[in-house]
């Protein structure tokens, strides 16, 4: 446990779907006692436009209209208080080179979290799941191959099948455990094609998958991205 008179950074927390951004916010407040007392976390702020804006963005493809739904949010969350910023969205990553040299915070990169969990866990080849905009860009393979980790994608089917999942049921809130079967048969071949581990990469995937029912090891970047925060936000008190 931390002991310090310094408080932790001010995290802001920029949501896209409610799911994932609700479970990033409660990982950091649920962890946060580990690091700080009973009942302890860094004081969080949250914002997010509505989803529709974010997805008739994507829908025409239009990473500068994502970009400037990003930046409204993180000047809402400076005005806050808040002190650094995470978006516990994998697919709207896309627009962050866009955002990141207007922002009025510096941010954490979701799958440069994930590289880097997986670095240290000596994971080498890594299978990717998340939305089809997602697995069609080039966010995690570029945070990877950055380390020195390779990537397997689904294939155009899977990629079909796994966005419906996601969209349709998961970011409404809906589990179907029959969707749960389809991810298992994807993770099963990547596992087959070489693959170490897989990427978790919509913040949704971890209502349905886990390492309970996972053919490989899951990276969670949901809950990695939360405890990335965690760490910025309590090295404050280390310096005190």
């Amino acid at each position: 446990m931390i002991t310090s008179t310094r408080p932790p950074k001010h995290i802001g927390i920029v949501a896209c779907s409610a799911e994932g951004a609700a479970l990033c916010y409660r990982t950091i407040c649920s962890e946060g006692a580990a690091l700080l007392g009973a009942h302890a976390h860094p004081e969080v702020s949250l914002h997010g436009a509505s989803l529709a804006d974010y997805v008739h963005c994507l829908e025409r493809d239009d990473w500068p209209g994502v970009a400037e739904l990003m930046l409204a949010s993180a000047k809402k969350l400076a005005a806050a208080g808040a002190q650094f910023l995470v978006c516990p969205d994998n697919t709207i990553h896309q627009a962050l080179p866009l955002v990141v040299p207007r922002s009025p915070l510096p941010w954490l990169h979701i799958a440069e979290v994930v590289a880097d969990e997986a670095l240290r866990r000596g994971f080498r080849c890594l299978g990717l799941t998340g939305t089809r905009w997602l697995v069609n860009s080039a966010v995690y393979p570029d945070a990877l191959a950055a380390r020195g980790l390779r990537c397997v994608k689904p294939g155009d089917d899977e990629r079909d099948r796994i966005d419906r999942i996601i969209m349709d049921e998961l970011v409404p809130g809906r589990i179907d455990p029959a969707s749960a079967a389809v991810f298992q048969a994807v993770i099963d071949r990547m596992k087959h094609a070489g693959c170490e581990a897989v990427v978790l990469g919509c913040t949704e995937i971890p209502l349905l998958i886990d390492d309970g029912n996972s053919p490989l090891p899951t990276l969670d970047s949901t809950r990695l991205l939360a405890r990335a925060a965690l760490r910025r936000a309590v090295a404050a008190t280390n310096d005190a």
